[in-house]
């Protein structure tokens, strides 16, 4: 199987960018060839060049331009797109140009709480005034629709009506640090 080139888009910490990156760090699987955020203050660009792996800020008006953001996926060939925080929404271009090439992490079990709005602490407040008894993560298709596409893996676990949004937000990071590079690994090795 020839080696894929893989971008991660984030746009903060960049946590799951760097268990990414160790996860994969001597892979014959794939290379992570580009990290790229939209903001220039996200640590994971840190985290990134730690590793020597190319960074890229792109602003939200180059992001949504066809002739900026397509050039230089193709200068580094990028072969599949990991979304791993990253807070804009994928131009309707990039969506069809990396169609089933392209992952989302979601920090609940979508579809609930998915959509506009319902990204980082604001999931967990949700998840909280719900009243539910569990949380999750979701990795799925991008798609058009924000937070809409199919979806690929779920894991959970169990909450208590005393937890707090921080202690959600722990607990469901605890999925995300132990499964999301596996699946990216399968969706990858499954072709």
């Amino acid at each position: 199987m020839e080696k894929k080139n893989v971008a991660i888009f984030v746009s903060g910490s960049g946590s799951n960018c760097e268990n990414i990156i160790k996860y994969f760090a001597n892979s014959d699987l794939l290379d992570i060839v580009l990290v790229l955020s939209n903001r220039a203050d996200a640590y994971a660009l840190t985290r990134a060049k730690k590793y020597n792996i190319p960074t890229c800020v792109m602003g939200k008006a180059d992001f949504n331009d066809e002739h900026k953001i397509m050039p230089l996926l193709k200068e580094y060939n990028v072969d599949f797109i990991v979304l791993a925080g990253f807070l804009l929404m994928i131009p309707n271009f990039l969506v069809r140009a990396y169609h089933r090439r392209m992952i989302n992490l979601h920090p609940a079990l979508l579809p609930k709480f998915g959509g506009k709005g319902m990204y980082g602490h604001h999931v967990h407040e949700a998840v909280k005034a719900a009243g539910e008894t569990e949380t999750g993560m979701t990795v799925h298709w991008v798609s058009d629709v924000c937070d809409g596409g199919e979806i690929i893996a779920q894991f959970s676990t169990p909450i208590s009506p005393e937890d707090t949004p921080d202690d959600i937000a722990e607990k469901e990071h605890v999925l995300e640090m132990a499964h999301f590079p596996q699946v990216i690994e399968e969706i990858l090795l499954e072709g």
